[in-house]
């Protein structure tokens, strides 16, 4: 791998680690990346647009690690000094870039994501065109993938009510020429094999003590043990064909068993697929 592939190995990587501290968001940017990589080869983008939407798709929460734990995870509705606190990760996102090498191609993703046309999004306000390309596709994709997925305090809601959902705000929350092509995507069943799953072919399962999602590691094989990393427990995995099932043991596990390992084969996959097209 050249070192420029290193380069944004190591982006992925440190955005993995951020996704670990919130148990309930596991495979998020994996597939934020996959529907910004579909939405930006239904809008006729370019490859290079198309590799930057699936880079950002998966860096754009980066700056969530400067998040406090009781505020990132907590199990309800945040009180506005809270929501503050949230909206300032773009911004934190945005100046940890600020110096790396690949800043030119992430930067648009990571600050901009929660900008919206109507000049009502964050961190700077900005209307219309004025928002980059890449930051209207992750933002979303991103929306999508929080609606459609489970947290502590409400289940994740239909893909049909989510596109619902963009649909009602086309143009004013979300741009309306991608809202609209995206929605293509959901009504010809585009987005079906993505949501759910932290991997393609890979679904996540949720631990029935305490509720948090358990990523299942692509390598992993028939009555391989995995761990919950919020109480601890220990399961065993079962595959019935696509489906799988976690048999939970009663036995909790170590610090170091439930210790966060990045997706390397992920990582590194789609590390080959960027690097030719964006360096």
């Amino acid at each position: 791998m050249t070192e420029n592939g290193q380069i944004i190995k190591s982006l992925l990587v440190m955005a993995s680690f951020v996704e670990a501290r919130d148990p309930y968001t596991g495979g998020h940017l994996w597939r934020v990346s996959q529907y910004a990589r579909l939405l930006g080869s239904a809008s006729q983008a370019t490859r290079q647009q198309q590799a930057l939407a699936e880079l950002g798709g998966f860096i754009h929460d980066i700056g969530k690690i400067s998040l406090p734990d009781n505020v990132l995870g907590k199990p309800g509705k945040l009180t506005e000094g809270e929501y503050e606190i949230i909206k300032t990760h773009p911004a934190v996102g945005a100046r940890m870039l600020q110096r790396h090498p690949l800043a030119s191609f992430a930067l648009d993703a990571v600050i901009g994501h929660h900008e919206m046309p109507s000049g009502r999004g964050y961190p700077q306000g900005l209307e219309g065109l004025e928002i980059p390309w890449v930051s209207r596709v992750v933002g979303i994709c991103d929306a999508f993938d929080a609606m459609t997925s489970t947290r502590s305090y409400r289940q994740g809601m239909s893909i049909q009510k989510a596109l619902e959902i963009i649909q009602m705000n086309a143009g004013t929350q979300f741009d309306h020429d991608l809202a609209n092509q995206f929605l293509e995507l959901g009504h010809k069943g585009y987005l079906t094999h993505i949501v759910g799953h932290s991997e393609d072919g890979i679904p996540l399962l949720t631990c029935p003590k305490c509720g948090p999602t358990i990523v299942i590691p692509s390598n992993s094989r028939e009555g391989e043990t995995l761990y919950c990393r919020v109480c601890g427990g220990e399961a065993l995995l079962h595959w019935k064909g696509d489906d799988a099932t976690l048999q939970f043991t009663g036995i909790s596990g170590s610090p170091q068993a439930m210790t966060h390992h990045p997706e390397m084969d992920l990582i590194e996959n789609m590390t080959e697929d960027l690097a030719p097209v964006l360096l």
